[in-house]
């Protein structure tokens, strides 16, 4: 037997509420919440000896419970016969002062100004999609003529957007006050209880309509009250409450270690993001400890980034690393304090059981996991605007190795380092053998570094970036450093600048080198140069343009030719499966157009980053047809792939006589680098015979 409504019409209809009751019979249908769900935020606006119309009462035990403790004056009016007539059988003998009558709730006979309060479950969630809301709209227009002055509203509503919309238009419109409450779940089971949360909107007459909307928000019955400023921002609310509620029933009820479910979790008072959670399963079958059900995994300040933490395939390593049932990864935003872990613990515990797996005891601890217990160190020392871009912010963070990095991050992809540089204390020597090792061994990165912000710079010879030393490393297959090319100029044509870290360390420690570099933004520019130690000089220029527009200019003046072209440059467009480079790059007519500013033994360098198999696969056979000869290598824990491409004929034949080679002329460029270095201060510090590992021919 259906009980329920199939659609939000048969709320309207007189004859689904007449079939309806007759169905249900004696059994009394709490349609949003009963009186103990709801008489704490009742009792704060509806006083006991108040006169209430009971809008749509039904066949709902509210108004009895109400009138057993006290409320002797409710008019409860329904527009269905058989519920009035039942309603008044059934409380005849033992509530001779509780009355129903018969009523349309649009056009009531009753006074002006003649109740303080009107009370209402559900009724104008059924009335709102009737006539496109004019029934609605006609209700509140008689429920505000028999309100009198400070007079109250009272509606306990799902609070689809449709209808708070229409109600709280219709109220800040005649100048009341509007505060809508979203009831916590308590005591229930959440695999029985209705997945959207419960609202009660409460609206308040003035005798002189207020100028301004008065719109608010509160968290429980009793939650303080935050003041919105527009019908949209309360509006918004309301879907974080019920976007909330849906994700707590799916967490609560199922495990799922293929999804990523993440909420952000906003500052009550500025309503910034304050801490984004992130939700991981283990697998199916997965052998885990039966007390190892849950834990909260804190992300150091600075590493969110880090690919262990920021993609799908991370995670779930992370999650099986700790083993436990459910891990929840919370990362920490900018631009927030952040006391100790103490603090946060303190701060999310509250809403931790919320994201518990189902079957969980509600009483079980919860541990709280990070990396060498603390909370990591984070300093933004700007923050600007690029008209390109959009908001940027540089920062200084500590890493997991203990050591100190300047970044730059574009807030609209906040997940995404644009550049990052290693920083040293000023005065710092580098004394390193020339190979960069990744130590295994993480340092606990503490509280703030001691050295100030003022005495650190860029150290130039540390590549942050994997797919920046593969490039570096891509310039054995012109063999830079060998004894025969001893002298030989080499000329680099470099489309997207960063922070300036590539073409930075090719002019400081490759011998012989002249690097053209082409930046779009000229923000870009002033961002490298005031906070990455970027400077220009005879070897090393930047022009601002377009680099497309550039590349086709220096083919149709002619004359000059470059030993090596890279595209290191980002695509703002996110809808794309290919966030590296923008797909006019990779168009064979560009392609054609770098292959014709090459030297004979030139090379193209590509930074590819394609998610999308099917546009890698296209994007490889247009480069593939103007460049036979080509050479990957991925980035391991990044989608990033380098392409080392020759224009020179027999590519795959060629390539296989090319690799066995680069061993030697590897140890021959990272010999030159070393020697090479004119920095101040600085050492190349990687290794070219690893980077020469895992190259593939495509």
């Amino acid at each position: 037997m259906s009980l329920l409504p199939r659609t939000a019409e048969e709320f309207s209809s007189a004859e689904y509420w007449e079939r309806f009751f007759k169905k249900r019979g004696e059994k009394a249908f709490e349609w949003y919440g009963d009186y103990n769900k709801l008489c704490g935020v009742l009792h704060k606006y509806i006083k006991v000896q108040d006169k209430v119309l009971v809008v749509g009462c039904g066949n709902s035990e509210l108004s009895e419970q109400m009138y057993d403790v006290g409320y002797k004056q409710l008019t409860n009016i329904d527009i269905s016969e058989t519920v009035v007539n039942h309603m008044n059988q059934r409380n005849a003998e033992r509530r001779p002062g509780l009355t129903f009558q018969q009523m349309d709730a649009t056009q009531t006979p009753y006074e002006e100004a003649s109740y303080q309060a009107a009370l209402d479950k559900g009724t104008l969630d059924a009335m709102a999609s009737e006539e496109e809301g004019a029934l609605a709209r006609n209700m509140l227009t008689e429920v505000a003529r028999v309100l009198n002055f400070g007079g109250r509203y009272v509606c306990v509503t799902l609070a689809q957007e449709s209808v708070i919309k229409l109600a709280v238009d219709h109220f800040v419109q005649l100048g009341w006050a509007v505060r809508l409450h979203c009831l916590q779940e308590e005591n229930r089971s959440v695999e029985d209880s209705f997945a959207l949360p419960v609202f009660v909107l409460v609206c308040t007459k003035f005798r002189q309509p207020m100028p301004m909307p008065i719109l608010e928000m509160c968290l429980g019955e009793d939650g303080a009250p935050t003041r919105l400023t527009q019908v949209s921002d309360l509006l918004s609310a309301v879907r974080e409450h019920q976007a909330y509620s849906v994700l707590k029933k799916r967490l609560r009820t199922s495990t799922d270690a293929s999804s990523n479910l993440s909420l952000t979790l906003s500052h009550t008072k500025t309503g910034l993001p304050r801490y984004t959670l992130t939700v991981q399963d283990c697998p199916p079958g997965a052998k885990v400890p039966r007390s190892n059900q849950f834990a909260i995994f804190i992300v150091p300040q600075g590493s969110e980034t880090a690919w262990l933490y920021s993609s799908s395939e991370g995670r779930r390593q992370l999650a099986a690393s700790a083993n436990f049932r459910r891990l929840v990864i919370v990362a920490m935003h900018r631009n927030q304090e952040y006391t100790d872990m103490q603090d946060v613990q303190s701060e999310l515990s509250p809403m931790v059981m919320d994201l518990a797996p189902p079957g969980m005891p509600a009483n079980q601890q919860v541990p709280f996991l990070s990396v060498g217990g603390d909370l990591g160190w984070r300093e933004e020392v700007s923050r600007g605007v690029s008209e390109l871009s959009g908001e940027y912010c540089v920062e200084n963070v500590k890493g997991e190795d203990g050591e100190l990095y300047r970044r730059l991050v574009f807030l609209s992809n906040a997940a995404l380092v644009q550049s990052e540089s290693r920083l040293v204390p000023s005065n710092t020597v580098s004394a390193a053998s020339g190979h960069k090792k990744k130590s295994k061994k993480k340092a606990k990165p503490t509280t703030a570094p001691s050295t100030s912000s003022t005495s650190l710079s860029v150290d130039s010879g540390f590549l942050c970036c994997a797919h920046h030393e593969v490039m570096v490393a891509g310039l054995t297959m012109l063999g830079v450093g060998t004894p025969q090319n001893k002298d030989v100029p080499v000329s680099v044509l470099l489309v997207g600048l960063g922070g300036g870290g590539l073409p930075q360390f090719l002019r400081d420690f490759v011998p012989n080198v002249t690097v053209e570099v082409v930046e779009l933004d000229p923000v870009v520019m002033q961002v490298a140069n005031e906070w990455f130690g970027f400077r220009q000089d005879d070897r090393l220029t930047v022009t601002l343009g377009d680099g497309l527009k550039h590349i086709c200019a220096l083919e149709k003046e002619g004359g000059r030719l470059f030993d090596v072209i890279m595209f290191d440059v980002d695509n703002k467009d996110s809808t794309v499966g290919m966030s590296c480079p923008p797909a006019a790059f990779v168009e064979t007519s560009i392609l054609q157009k770098v292959r014709s500013l090459l030297t004979p033994r030139g090379i193209f360098t590509l930074n590819l980053v394609c998610r999308d198999s099917v546009l890698r696969k296209s994007v490889l056979e247009r480069v593939s047809a103007v460049f036979p000869t080509i050479i990957s290598r991925k980035i391991e824990g990044e989608v990033n792939e380098v392409l080392l491409c020759s224009h020179g004929e027999n590519g795959t034949s060629k390539a296989a006589t090319i690799l066995p080679s680069l061993n030697q002329a590897g140890k021959s460029l990272q010999s030159a680098l070393y020697s090479n270095r004119t920095g101040p201060n600085s050492s190349p510090h990687i290794d070219i015979a690893e980077l020469l590992k895992d190259l593939k021919i495509e």
